[in-house]
């Protein structure tokens, strides 16, 4: 039996998945983290993208997108809070591509410096979510 470990990805609306991983990889703010049974304690901030947790006795590794959030690694837990955490096939490709397309939008316009500074924010999420429909893509 291989080595696992409990994982909780949770945002402010629902907990995400809860349950036994023999591996997590997601988007840590300093490039790909990968968290792996025994891993040192650790808190770090991550990055929209797509954090992947591989099941035990589960061909497929279940997918989540997150738009930001908080990761701590203790022994025996890894524990995301996520900002907002989408399941996997619940991603909506339509409307990650209009929140890009009106992220470009309000860069191009902008009006302010806030304003510009959120446009960049929505816009990197809209990528990140992009990329996570895309890579769900691959899979199947």
């Amino acid at each position: 039996m291989a080595m696992t470990v409990h994982v909780d990805i949770v945002s402010a609306e629902e907990q995400i998945f809860s349950g036994l991983a023999e591996f997590v990889a997601l988007p840590g703010e300093s490039g790909e983290l990968g968290i792996l049974p025994g891993h040192m304690p650790l808190m770090t901030r991550i990055k929209p993208g797509a954090v992947r947790v591989k099941v035990p006795n589960q061909a497929e590794e279940e997918l989540v997108f997150v738009a930001g959030g908080i990761l701590e690694v203790q022994p025996g837990l890894v524990t995301v809070l996520a900002d907002t955490a989408i399941r996997g096939r619940d991603l909506d490709e339509a409307k990650a591509l209009d929140a890009k397309r009106k992220a470009e939008e309000a860069l191009s316009n902008q009006s302010g410096q806030l304003d510009y500074a959120k446009a960049q924010a929505e816009l990197a999420e809209a990528i990140a979510q992009i990329s996570a429909i895309q890579k769900l893509r691959k899979r199947t």
